[in-house]
């Protein structure tokens, strides 16, 4: 494997659930990440703006994983790297429209690739775009349980030491499995099965639970 010490056996048993504890796969993970420039340089500008509640979410990670874990390039694959924070103190569009704008700036060679929003408004627009009412959410990590694979609830933060914050609401060993797991929170079979294929497409490796198979797998 490129860019980690880890070998293929390594990662196969990160990716079962009772083969290894939810602490070696969040170590894991977090090497991995550390090996990303582009990664590492998005954390620290997260940082650096001290945005409420601010995170890097989902395909960002959880790709560049795959890619690493493959050894593909490390943007194969990646549309983009979703930033979300919460401010609930001002729901406008023009304060969110401000925010990404500062994230832009703040990172000009990847401004093209990154979607930041505001977690506090999602459920203004959320319905009218996806034709389904969505509640509002209590925190940027609440929006994680709403995805519509577990795979993909995964979110990194930079503290002030420099040290990475990971939160996985379902666990790493379906990260590290490359399995897409449904979730059924939100009515989201039409969005599932149509990441399932692209990212089937993509990385071939992946594993895809069909919506509504009850998997036994709690990860």
């Amino acid at each position: 494997m490129t860019d980690t010490p880890f070998r293929p056996d390594d990662y196969a048993r990160l990716g079962q659930p009772y083969a290894a504890a939810e602490e070696d796969r969040i170590k894991a993970l977090k090497h991995v990440l550390k090996t990303v420039p582009h990664v590492m340089e998005i954390l620290e500008s997260i940082r650096e703006l001290n945005l409420p509640d601010a995170w890097l979410v989902s395909g960002g990670i959880y790709q560049t994983v795959w890619n690493v874990m493959t050894g593909r390039p490390h943007f194969h694959g990646i549309k983009d790297f979703d930033i979300i924070y919460f401010d609930g103190s001002d729901l406008s569009y023009e304060a969110e429209d401000a925010v990404i704008k500062k994230v832009n700036d703040a990172l000009p060679d990847l401004a093209k690739l990154l979607e930041t929003r505001n977690q506090a408004r999602v459920h203004l627009w959320y319905e009218q775009r996806f034709g389904r009412p969505y509640r509002p959410l209590d925190c940027a990590m609440d929006s994680l349980t709403t995805y519509a694979a577990r795979t993909h609830a995964v979110a990194v933060r930079l503290d002030a030491s420099e040290g990475l914050v990971v939160a996985a609401p379902f666990g790493l060993a379906n990260l590290f499995a490359m399995r897409l797991v449904p979730n059924y929170v939100q009515p989201n079979e039409q969005t599932y099965v149509e990441k399932a294929e692209r990212m089937k497409a993509l990385w071939p490796e992946l594993t895809v639970a069909p919506w509504g198979q009850q998997t036994g797998d709690h990860a």
